[in-house]
């Protein structure tokens, strides 16, 4: 029996569905349905995790299918998959489908992998919270006792020290003081950085590292919904303010209330939205759609952008007096290529946690893998060496995980893409001899690891004699058979 998640896919476009299975192939147990009839007869028959679904299709729309299955099937985590915008038809796959996340189209590999990896932890912790629920009934003396011990866990997790992996000489060092530092005061924090990051998990670390640490903390992709969607989803609505409201809604500031709330891609709001969003920081209490009276909220925000947001306010794009409203603090996160020394520790990190997902395991990431991760730039930052780990892990047949496993764009980065590393690497302590033989050594190790170890393509490529090429080995004690083993109980 297989221990990977289960996706089924629905789409009445053959093209999309061998596109998906293409890309979820390897992390998934991916079923295909190209109608509605079809994805029932699979959903009687296997143990679906995950549904995406199609919102075009002839039969029936994606709505009325995850409608249908979330009364046959409530555990199910469903999701949308659109090449159409229209707020009506996002909030009618909120509201009547009862959907997990409304994904559009063209959509990232990256991007879709990554949701719905979500997407399963959301379908683990469901169930979780269904067993503890009967644990409570059976034990209510026990109460206190889970909620200490899970809170425990949590503020474990994501402690500024030791939940952040890095190395010991990491610039991720002074982001972490700055956390510990800002964390037990209660003021607005704005996190900036590149996509992939990691700034909810900083935001996590500034919550649970708080005073607001036994209170939810609720987070929201604010650049991936339309006004009136995004506004329905922070401050609620009443049933009947807009086309799909049939009841009312409860909306994350009041989800939050006394912990903290997280708004993610702030820097993609419309002015429109930012106005409403300033009114609730000043005044600390919301309106919701459709209502005439306010409710008093009790939050800590903490945004994040990957956006030069400065620059926008001087563009005109961002309001000015939000970003100050938002900036009481401010945490850049510097990106993956920047943190070159980082790559091991989080990689080890990531297949610990990967071999937990999985169920599968192995001894370690070989010395070349990791010498080849140093190398690339990683414009996705931590959550393209998430996915390329977790990759790496699935296809893995022996007991570590070697560079011939590592996707075919990373495996062949140039050296030109290595050139910020090899300017790091001139500064090492040493006589200039030293330095000349360290980087020596590096583009020989790099281009073999590039070359799967071809000696003679790469005595070709560097312009040396076979013989020549073995001797610069030797002499720099360059072998191809090293492995880093995972350390235990390592947390990302």
């Amino acid at each position: 029996m297989s221990t990977r998640p289960s996706i089924l896919v629905v789409d009445d476009e053959l093209r999309s569905l061998e596109a998906i299975e293409r890309i979820l192939g390897d992390l998934f147990d991916v079923h295909l349905a190209n109608n509605a009839k079809d994805a029932e007869i699979i959903l009687q028959r296997e143990w679906i995790q995950v549904l995406l679904c199609d919102q075009r299709m002839p039969d029936m729309s994606g709505v009325e299918f995850t409608q249908k299955i979330r009364d046959e099937y409530p555990e199910i985590i469903r999701l949308i998959i659109s090449g159409y915008t229209d707020s009506e038809d996002i909030i009618a796959a909120l509201n009547e489908g009862g959907i997990y996340q409304y994904i559009t189209k063209p959509w990232h590999p990256d991007e879709l992998i990554s949701k719905l990896n979500n997407a399963v932890d959301m379908f683990r912790l469901h169930r979780e919270n269904e067993q503890l629920s009967v644990e409570i009934k059976l034990k209510p003396d026990t109460i206190e006792q889970v909620l200490v011990e899970k809170r425990r866990i949590l503020k474990a997790r994501y402690d500024w020290d030791q939940g952040i992996i890095r190395s010991p000489d990491s610039s991720m060092n002074k982001i972490c003081n700055l956390i510990r530092h800002v964390a037990p005061f209660d003021i607005n924090v704005l996190i900036m950085g590149e996509s992939g990051t990691g700034k909810e998990l900083c935001s996590r670390a500034l919550h649970y590292n708080s005073l607001r640490q036994d209170k939810a903390f609720i987070a929201e992709n604010c650049g991936a919904m339309p006004d009136e969607l995004l506004e329905s989803e922070l401050f609620g609505h009443k049933r009947g303010a807009f086309t799909g409201a049939i009841e009312d809604h409860c909306g994350l500031f009041e989800l939050a209330d006394g912990g903290t709330i997280f708004l993610d891609e702030i820097g993609d709001t419309s002015p429109a939205f930012q106005i409403k969003l300033l009114r609730v920081l000043q005044e600390n209490e919301v309106r919701p759609l459709g209502s005439n009276k306010k409710r008093p909220t009790n939050v800590r925000v903490v945004a994040a952008t990957n956006r030069d947001l400065e620059e926008d306010v001087r563009q005109g794009r961002f309001r000015q007096d939000l970003y100050y409203r938002l900036a009481t603090f401010k945490i850049e996160i510097p990106p993956l290529r920047e943190r070159k020394s980082d790559i091991a520790p989080l990689a080890i990190g990531i297949l610990n946690q990967a071999m937990e997902l999985f169920g599968k395991r192995v001894k370690g990431i070989s010395e070349e893998a990791l010498l080849c991760f140093e190398s690339y730039q990683w414009p996705g930052n931590v959550r393209e060496l998430q996915n390329e780990i977790k990759r790496m892990l699935v296809l893995g047949q022996n007991d570590y995980l070697e560079s011939s496993l590592i996707s075919p764009h990373i495996l062949l980065a140039t050296p030109e893409e290595s050139a910020a590393d090899m300017a790091l690497m001139a500064g090492i302590d040493g006589s200039l001899k030293q330095r000349v033989e360290a980087l020596e050594a590096r583009i020989l190790k790099e281009t073999l690891i590039r070359l799967r170890w071809n000696k003679t393509q790469a005595a070709q490529e560097l312009g040396l004699s076979r013989v020549g090429l073995r001797n610069k080995l030797e002499r720099y004690g360059l072998e191809k058979n090293a492995h880093i083993e995972p350390v235990e109980d390592t947390v990302l």
